[in-house]
């Protein structure tokens, strides 16, 4: 058995019995097993149960919440948010099987239809940062598109998709259509990536991963998408309202303790207005409330793991030039204070790499030409902001700069019914959106002969 811990603690949460190769197998088999009925339900009866899938998560919504927070140690009111986007997801994903997918070609002699078909067994393979939600943004275009999914959690957080397997049979689901299992990457995972019957890989995590999952993913030609690293940039120009700046920068950062590939945690600030944003943002981190997850007002909690933690000291030694360091709790608990180093330039392995933890980098900038540069000086390219009153200089930028979701004037990156993914080594395809549903079908062309 394995211990599942809480990082807030450190204390053993629950234990599960880890799978291997043969378990991986077994649930492909199931899931293959199921597909050709779940394939065959009518499309409004998947919808119908989609629906019903949704209700019950939404019944289990503090429950699950509760449960996310423990494992992940992240607030409380951030966990209950996340499982509200869970249940948005499947009853958005519940329209699909009733929207109209294919196309009617005249074409000489006859005419041609194109129909989506769905891709048989799914492996979806997600991290701890955001375990139900994250698995949620796979699993409800991949029902509602008519596959069976084998779900594989992240090791350190895997109670949450152990529940929704439970929630999703009570709901009505087929045995077999959601099969959640439970092991190390390098052994379950990379038996989904080898599986000859595992038509498509679906993975979120880092950059490293995904690299090996797409190679090992060539061997049977599977159809893959990636969602990895970030090392977003947030642009601040001087015309901008610098205090709503300042105050939403913090939480861009340090939002689940810094553990999220959309952080925006290269902070690009016009160098006449640096000493202003600065001050207003000193303030906005030294409010922020580090604590117990399961408190109401907490906003940030501690970050997943011991290893974690020594990773993101090691941004932060000696010689790191720290600016503003916010508040942790002293005992028990991965804590690690939120922290901002400035001025910071972009060739600092700060600036470089995904550090995965509550660390900003403040880069100043002399012009727009500048900020363009140095925004798109990184292999990444997921998210990011732009802050300017200037409408026109706000378009021309959020053009320019290589990433795949921008937001001008916000922090927020991640809406249900919009695409979400990255330009470069961020990875390929998106999730959301109904451009997520391409990602979970085959296009067939089919030529019907008419004689004329």
């Amino acid at each position: 058995m394995t211990q599942v811990l809480e990082p807030a603690t450190e204390e053993a949460l629950a234990e599960v019995a880890p799978a291997g190769v043969e378990e991986t197998d077994a649930a492909v088999a199931r899931a293959k097993a199921a597909f050709p009925a779940w394939r065959a339900v009518q499309p409004g009866d998947r919808a119908a149960l989609l629906r019903r899938l949704a209700d019950a998560i939404d019944g289990a919504r503090e429950r699950l919440a509760t449960l996310e927070a423990r494992n992940v140690g992240k607030p409380i009111s951030d966990a209950r948010g996340e499982m509200g986007m869970v249940v948005d997801s499947f009853r958005y994903y519940a329209g699909a099987p009733e929207r109209p997918t294919g196309d009617t070609i005249p074409v000489a002699g006859g005419v041609a239809m194109t129909f989506r078909e769905p891709l048989g067994v799914v492996g979806l393979i997600v991290p701890w940062n955001f375990p139900l939600t994250i698995a949620s943004w796979k699993l409800a275009p991949a029902l509602a598109a008519g596959n069976t999914v084998v779900l594989k959690p992240a090791e350190l957080t895997p109670l949450t998709a152990l529940e929704f397997e439970r929630i999703a049979l009570e709901a009505g689901i087929p045995e077999g259509v959601v099969n959640v299992v439970v092991g190390a990457g390098r052994v379950v995972g990379q038996r989904l990536v080898e599986h000859p019957d595992v038509a498509k890989i679906a993975f979120t995590g880092s950059t490293e991963v995904g690299r090996g999952i797409a190679e090992g993913a060539a061997a049977t030609i599977k159809r893959v998408t990636l969602e990895l690293g970030g090392k977003s940039a947030n642009v601040v120009f001087a015309d901008a309202d610098l205090e709503q700046a300042a105050a939403s920068a913090p939480m861009a950062v340090f939002a689940n303790a810094g553990q999220d590939c959309c952080a925006r945690s290269r902070i690009l600030v016009e160098r006449s207005a640096v000493d202003r944003f600065m001050d207003a943002l000193e303030e906005a981190v030294e409010a922020l409330r580090v604590g117990d997850p399961l408190e109401e007002e907490t906003e940030m909690g501690p970050l997943i793991s011991a290893a974690q933690r020594e990773k993101v000291a090691s941004y932060v030694g000696e010689d790191a030039p720290v600016a503003i360091r916010g508040s942790a709790p002293d005992g028990k608990g991965y804590w690690f204070p939120p922290t901002v180093l400035c001025p910071v330039s972009n060739d600092d392995r700060a600036a470089r790499e995904e550090i995965f933890g509550p660390v900003a980098s403040v880069i100043p900038f002399r012009d727009e030409a500048e900020a363009i540069r140095v925004a798109n000086d990184t292999i990444y390219g997921l998210s990011g902001s732009i802050w300017t009153r200037d409408g026109a200089r706000a378009l021309r930028v959020a053009r320019a700069i290589e990433s795949g979701v921008l937001s001008v004037n916000s922090n927020t990156s991640v809406r249900v019914a919009t695409p979400f993914g990255g330009f470069k080594q961020s990875g390929y395809g998106r999730e959301l959106g109904p451009h997520a549903l391409d990602h979970y079908t085959e296009v067939k062309s089919v030529y019907y002969a008419t004689g004329s």
